[in-house]
């Protein structure tokens, strides 16, 4: 059964853990982390931006992809359906079509209209029973078209929004999408800790996951991160699995060419690098 994140996140955060959030791109994606998550008794988020949302061909289809895959395949752990890096109008689609959980980006707003929107959005999320996230100071890189440089979000803003009630913060502290450059600067870990001392119990949100070093994480997991979102990661691995399956001449071989044989390499790299993570973050076992 699908449920909002906050007991999930709450749970996490008293007891010192990380809830990975794995963004999915289509059913392999969404078979693959589940499946992972059931095995391992790990919570878990599936992460769906507004990009994959439309590749899939609308939030509709994504919701009733996931609800039905969750049933389907017996699927025990809790499992939050998440929009990631949602717009204004984004985070009332995904409410319409039956997510869980939204986050609204309002990071590249002037802080006030980015106030005003997400009052609003936590009223509305929390009356209809789902989790939000929001966002102060916009995590560096690109995701789906929306560039942030990577910069540190000032822990007093913070705070503003943590006393709206959302349920769980993404504040920037140095974390970028996508592959970390060579002369990345690492997690600022005194602007997290000046963010935690702010918003108390408020389970904090790290973005950016693939590629930071996994003491960097566990620091961070240890200063209140509840929840570490992981993209890239998995499609690297799915893409390096793929290669190496085509690469061996495999689609050539008998029905290799089915998409099933051909997709299936690609997905359990997915599952190897999901499991790999909830183990880092030390969410093995908590469901």
């Amino acid at each position: 059964m699908l449920v909002s994140a906050k007991e999930m996140l709450d749970k996490a955060k008293a007891g010192h853990y990380a809830v990975g959030q794995f963004n999915i791109n289509n059913l392999e994606w969404t078979k693959a982390i589940l499946l992972t998550a059931q095995e391992l008794n790990s919570p878990v988020i599936l992460g769906v931006s507004e990009g994959a949302g439309k590749y899939m061909t609308g939030f509709k289809t994504v919701a009733a992809m996931v609800k039905a895959m969750d049933e389907e395949l017996g699927i025990t752990v809790p499992v939050a359906l998440h929009l990631d890096h949602g717009s204004y109008e984004g985070c009332y689609k995904c409410i319409k079509a039956g997510f869980t959980s939204i986050m609204f980006d309002g990071s590249h707003y002037p802080f006030e209209e980015n106030l005003a929107k997400s009052t609003e959005l936590v009223n509305v999320a929390h009356g209809l029973g789902l989790s939000i996230e929001c966002e102060v100071g916009s995590i560096g890189g690109e995701e789906d078209g929306v560039v942030g440089m990577g910069e540190c979000a000032d822990p007093n803003e913070c705070k503003t929004i943590a006393d709206l009630g959302v349920d769980m913060l993404a504040a920037g502290i140095g974390n970028i999408h996508g592959k970390y450059p060579e002369n990345w600067q690492g997690l600022s870990f005194e602007t997290l800790d000046a963010i935690q001392q702010k918003t108390g119990a408020m389970p904090l949100v790290l973005h950016g996951g693939t590629g930071i070093p996994s003491d960097m994480i566990k620091k961070a997991i240890e200063l209140g991160v509840s929840k570490i979102n992981v993209n890239t990661e998995c499609q690297l691995s799915f893409a390096d699995a793929t290669r190496k399956y085509i690469e061996a001449g495999k689609d050539l071989e008998g029905k290799g060419f089915d998409p099933r044989k051909l997709l299936a390499p690609g997905t359990d790299a997915i599952k190897a690098t999901v499991k790999e993570k909830m183990e880092l973050f030390g969410s093995v076992g908590k469901a």
